[in-house]
């Protein structure tokens, strides 16, 4: 069965953008924080350059995802990834889809009736791997929802001072998390922990 893992880069103050909606600041350990090269998948990959501590990591984290789920604004952010994600087929939240998709092979889908068919097909589509969350909005709705495994975060080295908290808007709180897993990295500690179902 496909465990959702929520993985977001945050703050240490808790944001995962800047009042402007800026996200190099938490993302800035993937560029230039060591040696190592990683490079994305999909049709528009990126080059990372992360200490061998979080190139593991980041190793260990990718070949477990076959599906992603996200909202229109990480769509929009990452310019649609051209067509395809590197962590396999995308399920983006949106109203309505925009202009000049879906596009001819493209792995990029459009989900209109909600975050909990997202992830159904998100997890049809994965191939008995995990789905992995994007995005501060759709990991609130997800978790609000009871669907997530994992939370894996990222937390960079920075104080933001204010911004996109990542765990705004959520119910029922307090939430259970299990016991982290903690990688140590350069300019970023990566934890991820068990949400532990009532």
């Amino acid at each position: 069965m496909s465990d959702v893992i929520a993985i977001m880069s945050m703050s240490l103050d808790g944001f995962v953008a800047a009042p402007d909606g800026d996200v190099m600041g938490v993302f800035a350990w993937y560029f230039g924080s060591g040696d190592v090269e990683i490079r994305g998948g999909g049709a528009d990959p990126m080059t990372f350059t992360v200490s061998e501590r979080s190139a593991q990591h980041l190793r260990a984290l990718t070949s477990e995802l076959g599906a992603l789920v996200t909202g229109r604004r990480t769509f929009e952010a990452a310019q649609g990834w051209g067509g395809n994600h590197g962590w396999g087929p995308a399920f983006v939240l949106a109203h309505e889809i925009p202009d000049g998709w879906p596009r001819p092979d493209s792995t990029v889908h459009f989900v209109s009736d909600g975050v909990e068919s997202a992830v159904v097909q998100a997890k049809a589509a994965a191939g008995g791997k995990s789905v992995g969350l994007h995005g501060a909005d759709t990991i609130q709705q997800c978790l609000n929802a009871g669907l997530v495994d994992y939370l894996h975060v990222d937390i960079a080295a920075i104080l933001l001072g204010s911004g996109v908290r990542l765990f705004d808007h959520l119910d029922d709180m307090p939430a259970t998390l299990g016991n982290p897993t903690v990688v140590e990295g350069v300019g970023v500690t990566h934890l991820r922990y068990p949400v532990l179902k009532a």
